[in-house]
């Protein structure tokens, strides 16, 4: 995101009003320009390009048409995030709740930010903001036929989301814990229906409506 600049301005600063305003009353300025200059693009570089496809899952932050915030998690096999080039990338949307947050979000604000993490090996992690778009998936492959199709039951999209990037950066990593990687215990039921097998009703949610009824 980046403020606009009149006729005859300086190029803008990357970010928005807000956060430029929290730096010259925090005294961070000189420290975002540094950081803006030295890390943001507007476009993903060839190694940026490399760990999002690497990844295996990822956040997804959207808000709707009066600005109330989603946050949502995406996973998959390795490559779920496909970078189609260095403005555009993909994700498919698979068979949830039904609810339809994210996507509904995405309907009424096209805005979108990913943050990509990598727990396991570099600790290192990737943000992307962008202006994403929801696509069928018949659309999708005719506009790129290479896409790959999981046989998994329960893994065919829906729909995809492509996201036109406007920004790149970086997540240092300096607090992003190492985690070891541990072998499932049963088999994922993808496309599964079943409370249990997608977790029951763990925070009590249920529980707690029926008891006051």
């Amino acid at each position: 995101m980046f403020d606009d600049a009149g006729p005859g301005a300086v190029p803008p600063r990357p970010g928005s009003a807000g956060e430029h305003g929290l730096q010259d009353e925090l005294g961070t300025r000189q420290r975002a320009d540094r950081f803006y200059a030295d890390q943001v693009l507007d476009h993903l570089n060839a190694r940026m390009r490399e760990f999002a496809a690497e990844q295996e899952m990822f956040f997804v932050a959207t808000s709707d048409g009066r600005g109330e915030c989603d946050a949502a998690f995406r996973a998959g096999p390795a490559g779920v995030l496909h970078v189609l080039d260095a403005k555009t990338l993909c994700y498919p949307e698979y068979r949830g709740n039904g609810v339809m947050a994210s996507l509904g979000n995405i309907r009424e604000n096209p805005h979108i930010g990913l943050l990509l993490l990598d727990f396991s090996r570099d600790r290192i992690g990737l943000h992307i903001n962008g202006r994403a778009r929801v696509v069928t998936d018949g659309e999708m492959r005719e506009l790129h036929p290479g896409l790959p199709a999981d046989p998994a039951r329960g893994r065919r999209p829906a729909v995809w989301v492509e996201t036109e990037v406007e920004e790149a950066y970086i997540q240092c990593s300096k607090h992003v814990p190492r985690l070891v990687r541990a072998p499932l215990r049963r088999l994922r039921a993808w496309g599964s229906d079943s409370p249990r097998r997608k977790g029951g009703d763990y925070f009590g949610v249920l529980a707690g409506r029926r008891a006051t009824r």
